[in-house]
């Protein structure tokens, strides 16, 4: 059964691993797929390889599919714009769109620089608002289409990776949010949060922010641990996970927070409030050094994050 015949997406940073698993799987259950990428390494400022598209598009056409490479660089409005205009140029229209580009730059804060901080948030946040913008029009026009957006665990926290975790995080609410901007029009937005050791942004430096977590006996993450629970996670479970919301069956989500890893696939739930106290005539000093608000407040927090060793 092809679940997307006539569809035709857009992913970015689609010439390697999850990208690419979720280009080819787009196609093999029946839309037209232009195939985004840059050819850049996980660092942002490697030069390019634009034969990366090339020869995924070519994948998908001699496997039967229907597609074309595009080499834009979508941290640019102009890039973003063009990537989104060659589904329309080639293809007529579009209905997915799958925002998986992204860079790290691992540094601890106080050693984190300008640049790391710029590159990380244009590739792994701004690239997605451009696409999104640009795809918008289209869609509203249609009204119909779905984004899938490439968050990540980082953004639960992350030792050393502060200007990815902000970037990735910033994507949740930025998915909650055009969901609600374009939910009139039948549009629908997810992200995911993928665990795959196979990804473009997996590098010795992300290894090594993992160790030094374990080091420090700090929590690296949330309540999950890194390592799968029975399998390795590979690009292939998670482009599965996207290709099913695009389509007709997960017609009723929309702005939701998805994890994979692995065998695994988890609903993150939206935020809560877990306590709620109320002070009559409003909150002073005085009412937060109470005791009977302090205890239920704050009694049982406890700071995670000194260094235990």
């Amino acid at each position: 059964m092809q679940r997307l015949k006539g569809k035709v997406a857009v992913v970015t940073g689609a010439g390697r691993n999850i990208g690419r698993a979720e280009a080819m799987l787009l196609a093999e259950q029946g839309a037209k797929v232009v195939v985004n990428d840059l050819g850049g390494g996980a660092y942002g400022t490697e030069t390019g390889d634009a034969s990366l598209a090339d020869q995924v598009a070519q994948e998908i056409r001699a496997a039967g599919g229907e597609a074309v490479a595009q080499h834009s660089s979508v941290a640019t409005r102009e890039g973003a714009e063009a990537t989104i205009r060659q589904a329309i140029d080639s293809f007529g229209r579009i209905d997915i769109l799958v925002n998986n580009a992204g860079i790290v730059r691992p540094a601890r804060i106080d050693r984190m620089t300008d640049q790391d901080w710029t590159l990380c948030m244009d590739v792994s946040l701004t690239a997605s608002f451009h696409t999104c913008r640009a795809a918008a029009a289209h869609m509203i026009a249609q009204r119909s289409g779905v984004i899938v957006n490439t968050g990540s665990p980082s953004g639960f926290g992350h030792w050393g990776m502060a200007n990815y975790a902000a970037a990735k995080e910033g994507l949740l609410g930025f998915t909650r949010s055009i969901a609600r901007d374009l939910g009139e029009f039948g549009i629908r937005c997810h992200l995911i949060r993928p665990v795959s050791h196979l990804t473009g942004t997996h590098t010795p430096e992300i290894d090594e922010t993992i160790a030094e977590s374990a080091r420090l006996g700090i929590p690296l993450l949330w309540n999950k641990p890194m390592a799968a629970p029975r399998m390795t996670a590979l690009p292939e479970h998670v482009a599965a996970l996207v290709v099913w919301l695009c389509s007709d069956a997960a017609g009723h989500i929309s702005g939701r927070d998805f994890y994979i890893q692995g065998d695994e696939v988890a609903v993150i739930p939206e935020p809560e409030a877990i306590r709620t106290s109320i002070n009559p005539g409003g909150w002073t000093l005085d009412a937060f050094d109470d005791e009977a608000n302090r205890s239920y407040l704050f009694g049982d927090i406890r700071n995670r994050f000194i260094r235990r060793d």
